[in-house]
């Protein structure tokens, strides 16, 4: 066979060796391209049907500006705090506090936070949240009602962040915790921005009581600028509940 012949045949050999590895490395997977991901059962486009409030994900090591342990920011849901057989009744407020609907589409949260190597302790808390004008009512929990009628609903609530999120009077003596959580549930019985302008100003009063932190749902100190933020996003909630509905032309 010719030279020219054998040259033919390792050029056809060596294309079939490198067709070959192409289709190998392509169709191989990456590394870490087979784990699965998994879907959380809401609905395809990322958002429950019926959005539950929600206290934050975990403090996994430290609250970030307080320094404080870990510890675990439960959600509502599993702090057991829409279900009427938490703890022992509120008596005689066991009805303050309970919202008229349980349907809602945004919650805002803030938190107060320990210092490093404190606690918030339970009678020093229930001081602070009668001083800033909270009523312990409905869940064990305290509420910031509508002067005058508290029938509508809380305007925001406070909750502990340790399970089930209660503040159980028969053992506020005893109780201690690393944070509380302030939730506003929207919509409330008032605009969004006036229940804002209510809560942030006492969340920041009780953290001065209870010499700890104010946090924002990120668990990072609440500074001026996300005050702000927080504002702008609520005035816009309230322009578009305001907005009247949109009616489309029939169609001839």
């Amino acid at each position: 066979m010719s030279d020219a012949g054998l040259m033919r045949i390792g050029i056809a050999i060596a294309g079939v060796i490198l067709f070959a590895a192409i289709w190998y490395f392509g169709t191989r997977p990456r590394q870490g391209g087979g784990r699965r991901v998994h879907h959380d059962e809401r609905g395809g486009n990322g958002e429950r049907d019926r959005m539950e409030p929600t206290l934050g994900a975990q403090i996994e090591q430290e609250l970030d500006a307080a320094e404080s342990p870990a510890e675990e920011a439960r959600a509502p849901e599993e702090l057991d705090l829409f279900d009427d057989a938490v703890g022992e009744p509120a008596t005689p407020n066991a009805e303050l506090g309970r919202r008229v609907s349980e349907d809602f589409d945004k919650i805002v949260t803030l938190y107060i936070a320990a210092r490093a190597g404190e606690v918030l302790r339970g009678p020093d808390i229930v001081v602070a949240a009668e001083k800033a004008g909270l009523t312990y009512g409905h869940m064990n929990v305290f509420h910031r009602l509508v002067e005058g009628h508290p029938e509508r609903g809380p305007i925001f609530s406070v909750a502990n962040i340790r399970k089930p999120g209660s503040f159980e009077m028969s053992e506020i003596q005893a109780l201690e915790t690393p944070a509380i959580a302030f939730f506003l549930t929207l919509p409330a019985p008032v605009s969004a921005l006036d229940a804002w302008e209510m809560m942030q100003p006492t969340a920041q009063r009780m953290a001065e009581l209870l010499g700890g932190v104010l946090l924002d749902e990120q668990r990072n100190a609440l500074g001026r600028q996300r005050i702000a933020h927080i504002r702008d996003e609520l005035r816009a909630y309230d322009r578009e509940r305001e907005a009247p509905p949109v009616t489309r032309s029939p169609r001839w």
